[in-house]
């Protein structure tokens, strides 16, 4: 007989970790130790589910590397332990939470799943309830060569993304989250169906690696019409910044003003990776298909092609981290590590 799947609720803070006062209108933590008595439909799941909270809950937008860091360790040291791990996180910065947290675990053989909520978990029309128990139903679906999903995901309102496809698109909707250039891993509906073949397969083979070491001399420079040297090339001109990611219109296109292109390349010769990144929601970057991309093309730049702006500084966090010879920087960034991106 198949043992019962074990998960660990690991609660960073967020609405969903909260509960309405009624009487006075405030808000207040919820209490994730008593969880089976405030959500009996949890008994109906087939799984043994534990629960571990930050010490101090923060708000999503206060999420920083120490935060990263901390979760990560936290898997690392139950992973032999657990069969899948659900974060609850806030919404705010969910995506850049995923994103990191898929380069921060290598070779991850087990569902870690971020949720969250719009509205507190006792609120009369609340999606915490939902988001929390499918996405608990999601970590602890196993089959005979044990867990069926194996990398680091977000599920919101009926829908499983791959977490670093994702992005937050609406403050007010339920249907907080998209992923334009990648498809849903799955759909809650009156049935529970799981895409298997867009599920990520590692090609390694190994127990888990965890990077923690991760460099924020990064940033991000979106690009718009009328911009100022005087402001753009102190940017690019700065000896401490070691990564950008450069949000240019449509395709990959820029302005083909010299200052910009000479500043880039300089900036670029003087070790700087500069990411070139769509600013669409989605789309893909197409270097050279417009004579405004083919000089950063040339100088050249990373093409990010179909990545978010919230992957790619997660990824050049973890590549700078690990300190990736320069002479092949481009071309890793340029690979697949982890699905968030789509292979030419």
């Amino acid at each position: 007989m198949e043992s019962t799947p074990k998960i660990l609720l690991i609660y960073t803070g967020g609405t969903i970790g909260m509960v309405r006062d009624y009487p006075s209108g405030t808000l207040r933590a919820f209490d994730f130790k008593n969880l089976l008595q405030q959500i009996p439909e949890l008994r109906q799941l087939e799984c043994d589910i534990h629960s571990v909270a930050f010490a101090n809950p923060l708000d999503s937008s206060n999420m920083d590397l120490q935060h990263w860091r901390q979760l990560a360790r936290l898997i690392a040291e139950h992973y032999g332990r657990f069969d899948g791990f659900v974060v609850l996180h806030g919404s705010d910065t969910m995506s850049y939470t995923a994103s990191a947290l898929s380069f921060m675990l290598e070779d991850l053989a087990k569902p870690v799943i971020l949720t969250g909520s719009q509205l507190p978990i006792g609120d009369l029309r609340t999606d915490a309830k939902e988001n929390l128990i499918t996405t608990i139903q999601l970590a602890a679906l196993q089959d005979k060569d044990g867990p069926v999903i194996r990398e680091v995901c977000l599920y919101f309102e009926y829908k499983l993304y791959r977490g670093n496809r994702t992005l937050k698109v609406n403050t007010e909707h339920f249907e907080a989250f998209a992923s334009p250039n990648y498809p849903e891993l799955a759909v809650s509906g009156v049935h529970l169906n799981v895409h298997r073949d867009r599920l990520w397969k590692s090609q390694r083979k190994g127990g888990l690696k965890v990077h923690t070491e991760l460099e924020n001399r990064i940033g991000v420079l979106k690009l718009f019409p009328g911009m100022h040297p005087d402001w753009v090339c102190p940017v690019l001109e700065n000896q401490q910044l070691r990564g950008l990611v450069l949000e240019t219109f449509g395709a990959g296109n820029a302005p083909t003003a010299a200052w910009l292109l000479e500043a880039l390349e300089a900036a670029v010769k003087r070790g700087m990776h500069i990411v070139n990144v769509t600013q669409c929601a989605g789309g893909s970057v197409l270097m050279g298909r417009y004579e405004t991309s083919s000089g950063l093309r040339d100088i050249p730049l990373i093409d990010g092609r179909d990545i978010t702006t919230e992957a790619a500084l997660a990824k050049l966090m973890y590549l700078l981290g690990a300190g990736v010879a320069p002479r092949s920087f481009k071309t890793i960034f340029e690979t697949s590590l982890r699905g968030e991106l789509t292979e030419n």
